[in-house]
């Protein structure tokens, strides 16, 4: 049963893979992989003496703790964005070179992943880019670049990436760890990456014809700018929370979110008497979160468990040891090179349940391993497009092509990860 339960994830995660191919959303193939791997293990995956039920709303527990907090997260950057709260955005990278449009784009996706988080980040760049830049030819190379640049920048923030979220949430990772052993090889891997990306841009950009319409029920920019406070602050601000409180972030993610959620409803219900405001209702603005990719997260995390369950996992990783004679930098690379062909959520997922949190060593709290392992599934998922939340979502709003990014964008991104690697490896040695 044990080797159906493997056979029946490999398929689905084939599925997942081949989403673009198959035109089925890939939260279809991990939500029946999940139900169907759960069932084959109550029905003769488990021993006689487990709960399977108990130890179902066991794993289900651990995984809504990073849903809720992706769903709290991605309301708020809907609150913000319908607020027009983006458009500092647009107006800090205008620029006629599409070379330093380039870099500056690269830099703000880089910031507000490490803030926002990699998948979020990403749609907002999009949208500022087609109020940039008029071609469709340049805007997929803005497009690449923006994911690589996002990806990086996630990986050194607790709250930028949702595998450094889990790493996060489960204690294998620190607030301060984290930015400060992550930082440079996150800089070093997306400016390598941008410097070899130049190379595509030549000339003066054209922008495209638009006129900035002002969102209804919004007056002036003061307006923009405290929901936009309100909205990144309070995503600052879930790190701090958790630190102070002890509280699951989840609980920092909700709190942030009532209270923008306070404030837009008391200044809409102020100014619905002469505009319409419906648009801009907090109860609107959730029919827009993008389920599909949470009931994604719930199917392949809960998949996860399974294997989890059955030992797979612990099975797998004395084997990857063995096989690498415990090189934490070969372990965790490789992990990194799989990411870019499979999603880096249920990697991570994987890990974590295979190699348990050590007193000491490379596998303690923000540890060698850990440390690693978040940049390595977070950068690594750039090598293919397919590979992080992040690419998946440029290739659908942009139309890239799978064989377009591995052409131009693959090799080029596989540079700028090892040139992180190295530089984690000459930070490990000074410090």
């Amino acid at each position: 049963m044990v080797t159906a339960i493997v056979v029946l994830f490999c398929v689905g995660y084939l599925c997942i893979a081949l989403e673009a191919v198959l035109k089925i959303n890939k939260a279809v193939p991990a939500l029946l992989m999940c139900v169907a791997c759960w069932t084959l293990y109550a029905c003769g995956g488990a021993p006689d003496s487990v709960d399977v039920s108990s130890r179902l709303l066991h794993h289900l527990g651990d995984t809504c703790e990073i849903l809720f907090f992706l769903m709290g997260a991605m309301t708020i950057v809907e609150i913000v964005d319908a607020n027009h709260g983006f458009f500092f955005v647009k107006d800090a990278l205008a620029t006629k070179s599409k070379a330093a449009l380039l870099w500056r784009i690269t830099f703000m996706a880089f910031i507000l992943s490490a803030i926002l988080d990699n998948l979020t980040t990403s749609v907002v760049m999009i949208m500022v880019l087609r109020k940039l830049v008029d071609s469709h030819d340049d805007r997929m190379i803005f497009g690449g670049m923006i994911i690589i640049a996002a990806n990086a920048g996630g990986a050194f923030s607790p709250i930028g990436d949702v595998t450094t979220i889990m790493l996060w949430i489960k204690g294998m990772l620190t607030t301060g760890g984290v930015i400060k052993e992550l930082f440079l090889p996150s800089v070093a891997a997306v400016v390598v990456s941008t410097l070899c990306v130049s190379r595509y841009l030549r000339g003066p950009l054209v922008s495209p014809e638009e006129q900035r319409s002002e969102a209804p029920g919004v007056e002036s920019s003061s307006d923009r700018i405290l929901i936009l406070c309100l909205g990144v602050g309070g995503l600052i601000f879930v790190p701090i929370f958790r630190t102070l409180t002890g509280l699951a972030p989840f609980m920092g993610i909700l709190l942030a979110l009532g209270v923008l959620w306070l404030v837009s409803e008391t200044r809409l219900n102020r100014k619905s008497v002469f505009f319409d405001t419906s648009g801009l209702k907090v109860t609107y603005l959730l029919s827009r979160i993008d389920m599909a990719t949470i009931l994604f997260f719930l199917g392949i995390l809960m998949a996860v468990a399974t294997l989890q369950e059955t030992g797979v996992l612990t099975a797998f990783g004395q084997w990857l040891n063995e096989a690498s004679d415990g090189n934490t930098y070969l372990v965790t690379g490789i992990i990194g090179v799989v990411s870019s062909i499979v999603d880096n959520v249920p990697l991570v997922a994987g890990c974590m349940e295979m190699y348990p949190i050590a007193e000491a060593g490379v596998y303690a709290v923000d540890g060698t391993f850990w440390q690693l392992l978040a940049y390595c599934a977070g950068v690594g998922g750039s090598m293919l497009i397919i590979g992080s939340a992040a690419g998946v979502v440029v290739m659908g709003l942009e139309k890239i092509s799978f064989g377009w990014y591995l052409k131009r964008f693959s090799l080029i991104a596989f540079v700028g990860y090892l040139a992180g690697i190295g530089v984690y490896a000459l930070e490990s040695l000074i410090m």
